[in-house]
């Protein structure tokens, strides 16, 4: 199976904001600008199946690209960004710098306040992973954020979360996985770096 997975638009006001959850939207000119590109990406590309994130950020784009390549969206929740709990909203400069300090020593496996920890996350994501295997479609297109992303590329490629930094997954990012029936035939076929 293919995987065609792509990071939204620039939200507005994301600038340093934590805003994992938070619904943000995107202006109607980074929308074009990033779909025309995916498009152009994946243009000759026959997808049996299209989910988004239930964010508007997200949805926009899917929609769009639904449009464009003639398959209709499908929301899917696993696919929703990291909560930060109680720092949703706020300005990174705004979180008590000792909370912030023992979640991001151990973000893995610490939850952020009233939030979810990154290891919650790859659970979402393997999980939907492992429900795509049992179906008999070839190639699927994920319209996601950068958290989940990069729980996607630990899962895929059987490397800890933390060493998912090393890839710049910027908006309108797109990567092409494939997925075997075995975790070694798992790999990175490419990655097309947005905006």
């Amino acid at each position: 199976m293919k995987l065609y997975v792509m990071r939204h638009p620039e939200p507005i006001g994301a600038d340093g904001l934590c805003y994992g959850q938070t619904d943000l939207d995107v202006t109607e000119e980074a929308l074009r600008k990033t779909t025309l590109y995916l498009q152009t990406l994946l243009v000759d590309k026959t997808l049996d199946l299209l989910l988004t994130s239930p964010l508007t950020r997200c949805q926009k784009l899917a929609v769009e690209l639904g449009a464009a390549l003639q398959v209709d969206p499908v929301i899917d929740n696993r696919l929703i960004e990291m909560s930060f709990g109680i720092w949703e909203g706020l300005r990174w400069e705004e979180i008590d710098a000792q909370a912030f300090d023992e979640w991001s020593a151990d973000y893995v496996n610490i939850e952020a306040p009233g939030g979810e920890s990154f290891g919650a996350v790859l659970l979402r994501v393997e999980n939907l992973l492992e429900e795509l295997k049992q179906t008999d479609v070839e190639a699927v297109a994920l319209v996601a954020h950068a958290g989940v992303i990069r729980a996607l590329l630990s899962a895929v490629l059987d490397i800890p979360l933390v060493s998912t930094w090393q890839f710049g997954i910027n908006y309108g990012t797109l990567l092409e996985l494939s997925i075997g029936t075995e975790q070694w035939q798992n790999r990175l076929l490419s990655m097309t770096v947005g905006s």
